[in-house]
């Protein structure tokens, strides 16, 4: 039997999403993840073409074994994890975070500065408050106010309220 993919591709557009799912099932062995119709249909293709053609050869299935072995399996650090310098040997090293702190902040030590109508404001974290000019706010929110003299959301105002890892 000589598998006509067009003819199959067609066929499965026409079919309702449940019994694609019921098909995807009884072609690839386990429930698809997805109820995508679109990636239903070309998982199911892709998977009955495998099947007809013997899929990948014997020495390329060893080859990606052998690359997938060598590879990191994580591009980034977990969540929980900050980096921290020490510049005493430069040498970095990952640190459990705080898991109460806010992930917008940075660790304590860090100085944040803002040019703020020709001033320059200098804000230095600290493990549960921030120090500006000798004395010690409880949210960047407070300093704000102090500075402006209005309610202004202290992330904000420090720009520290883009995501991590987005262009600043």
């Amino acid at each position: 039997m000589s598998l006509n993919i067009n003819r199959e591709v067609a066929r499965m557009k026409r079919m309702a999403t449940g019994a694609l799912k019921d098909h995807y099932e009884s072609v690839c062995g386990e429930p698809p993840r997805s109820h995508n119709r679109d990636w239903l249909v070309k998982k199911i293709a892709w998977r009955l073409q495998a099947n007809e053609e013997g899929g990948l050869p014997e020495r390329v299935r060893q080859r990606a074994l052998a690359m997938a072995d060598d590879a990191d399996l994580r591009k980034r650090p977990p969540r929980d994890f900050t980096m921290k310098i020490d510049e005493a040997n430069e040498q970095t090293c990952l640190v459990a975070a705080d898991d109460d702190r806010d992930e917008r902040l940075p660790p304590p030590g860090t100085i944040l500065t803002k040019t703020y109508k020709g001033r320059t404001l200098t804000v230095l974290v600290r493990q549960s408050d921030f120090e500006f000019n000798g004395e010690i706010f409880s949210t960047l929110s407070a300093i704000a106010n102090a500075v402006t003299g209005s309610h202004v959301n202290g992330f904000t105002f420090f720009k520290l309220s883009q995501k991590k890892g987005a262009n600043q």
